[in-house]
């Protein structure tokens, strides 16, 4: 059970600590006087989104702290284990909202996400809000809360990952179609851009060296014009540098062997002389080696023409065009592949189909079988609460299509993110009258009342052990609302309920009532939460009945009221 809830600085209330009991809480207060507010922060500390504006005005933030006893990590201690939270004798949520809208959540004093908290606020508290009413109009949720009731999420989700599976597939299937259709299309251009970079027969670089053996051939006469005279400057003529310095070694011969400081300028000089006769060598040899070839130019100057054509063509360059014949190569290799490919995924759609067909077939004969015992139940419900001659219907559609993804005896249906149903309640509220559709049969106070006959439904077969209503009396009143008091009573009896309510008959049905008051203090509103005793309880039923003026009749049909609650 929730055991109780602190709240400081959060709209209108400064601090306030409320205890709550087993059984069935009643929560009541003149409008305007906080009830919403206090749902409100039950709501944040269960992981709504929060906002800056929750926070009281001139408060730095807002905290919100809910202690529930340990038991609860029955529903959420793997959860938990997996986040490394510590299971404490209490299990404990808190969250601080800043004056800027920053929040910082906690479990048992660890730190944790908003997702995470909302997580397992959603595993302990059905909160029901007046909004909620709505949602049974809405046929798009009446499959959720079928299997809310037949404890059938499992199997949707499983129904789920195996659509998904199948549309991934499908996704597949489609990318592989399209590529294929699209190298089809460009086959034949593809082929010829191919063969003709693939009879280029390109090299990494090679125009760098054409364009420098072309330099050499066109050159080749004047190289060796050159090199020839170099060498008769070097070493052939008379006149020649070898010759002057040999001379002059000679002369430094003798100079250093009179005066020892030439030597040094002996070795220098012996050293430009060896220099001089191997770089003779080598001109003798470059000029032998040089070859006059015309037929070697013309075929380079080829091909580099071919490979400035193709560069251009193509506005790559060359290693450029290298890659894009290796892509063409793959190409061509991914489309003789294709066939297989596409033969392969095309089998593993057809696998995953049947696996999709078994899984939504399986799961709408579950759902039937649940909406058979729903319905027994929602009409049993309803006849308690001053509607005895309802029909109830759950009512299932199938949407055939010929290329439909789900095959079931026989016949193709379309799948949707459920399953293969369409779910729809279906009620008449009056003896003779064929059920039709929620929206366009119940009134408000009828809705109020199937709706609580449906969370009585699910709340036998479901594990949230706390419910909570805000005002499930829209719509009622008189004898109609005393069946309410009386169901939320047994309700109560196998969960820990809280009610706001604005009628006596519910209000009289409470294990522990709280008054919700608003109060001025210096020039502040403020909203607080009293406990009341018993005859503060028969009180407030009495003021609920009458008015700001308790009459003694009011007060005489409270204590009948209470009194019938008891015995309830």
């Amino acid at each position: 059970m929730l055991k109780s809830l602190y709240v400081r600085d959060f709209a209108l209330i400064d601090e306030l600590s409320v205890s709550f009991a087993p059984g069935l809480t009643i929560i009541t207060g003149e409008t305007g006087a906080g009830k919403s507010i206090l749902m409100g922060a039950l709501n944040m500390v269960l992981g709504e989104r929060a906002s800056a504006e929750v926070v009281r005005a001139g408060a730095r933030k807002a905290v919100i702290e809910a202690i529930f006893s340990g038991e609860h990590y029955e529903n959420i201690g793997e959860m938990l284990d997996e986040e490394q939270i510590e299971r404490t004798p209490e299990l404990i949520l808190r969250r601080d909202i800043s004056a800027t809208g920053q929040s910082r959540c906690f479990i048992n004093d660890t730190p944790c996400t908003v997702s995470l908290l909302k997580r397992a606020g959603q595993q302990l508290v059905d909160l029901h809000g007046q909004h909620d009413h709505q949602l049974l109009l809405h046929a798009e949720t009446h499959a959720g809360m079928l299997d809310g009731f037949g404890l059938l999420h499992a199997e949707t989700a499983q129904y789920r990952n195996t659509l998904e599976e199948y549309r991934k597939l499908r996704r597949e299937l489609q990318s592989l179609t399209e590529r294929a259709v699209a190298l089809r299309e460009k086959r034949d251009f593809i082929d010829y851009q191919y063969r003709e970079l693939d009879a280029a027969a390109l090299v990494a670089g090679e125009e760098r060296s054409i364009d420098e053996e072309i330099n050499l051939l066109e050159n080749a006469e004047t190289l060796y014009s050159l090199g020839t005279e170099l060498g008769e400057h070097l070493y052939e003529s008379e006149s020649s540098a070898y010759t002057a310095l040999s001379s002059a070694v000679h002369l430094l011969e003798k100079l250093s062997a009179i005066d020892k400081s030439f030597e040094p300028w002996l070795e220098e000089l012996r050293g430009a002389t060896a220099t001089v006769e191997e770089l003779n060598r080598f001109a003798g040899s470059y000029t032998g080696g040089i070859e006059f070839n015309s037929d070697r130019l013309e075929e380079l100057r080829e091909r580099q023409m071919l490979l400035q054509r193709l560069a251009k063509k193509h506005g790559k360059s060359i290693d450029e065009l290298i890659a894009l014949h290796d892509q063409l190569a793959e190409e061509l290799s991914l489309e003789e592949n294709l066939a297989g490919e596409l033969a392969a995924i095309e089998a593993d759609i057809r696998s995953a189909r049947t696996a999709l067909s078994a899984s939504a077939s399986s799961l709408s004969e579950h759902r039937r079988e649940a909406a058979g015992r729903l319905e027994e139940e929602i009409i049993a419900g309803l006849s308690t609460l001053g509607i005895p001659h309802s029909a109830f219907e759950v009512r299932f559609t199938r949407e055939a299509a010929p290329d439909g993804d789900i095959e079931i005896d026989g016949t193709r249906y379309k799948a949707f993110d459920n399953g293969c149903d369409r779910v729809e309640f279906m009620i008449s509220t009056n003896l003779g009258e064929s059920p039709k559709p929620l929206a366009k049969v119940a009134s408000g106070g009828e809705i109020s009342r199937v709706m609580l006959a449906m969370k009585s439904a699910l709340a036998r077969s479901a594990e949230l052990p706390i419910l909570v209503f805000d005002e499930i009396d829209t719509g009622i009143s008189g004898k109609v609302a005393q069946s309410v008091g009386f169901s939320l009573k047994r309700l109560s009896r196998m969960h820990q309920i809280m009610a706001i309510t604005h009628l006596p008959q519910i209000a009289a049905m409470g294990d522990l009532h709280l008054a919700v008051v608003k109060r001025i203090e210096a020039d502040r509103t403020l909203t607080g939460v009293t406990p009341l005793n018993e005859d503060e309880h028969v009180r407030e039923v009495a003021r609920l009945f009458s008015g700001a003026d308790i009459t003694e009749t009011s007060l005489q049909l409270a204590e009948e009221l209470i009194e019938a609650g008891r015995s309830a």
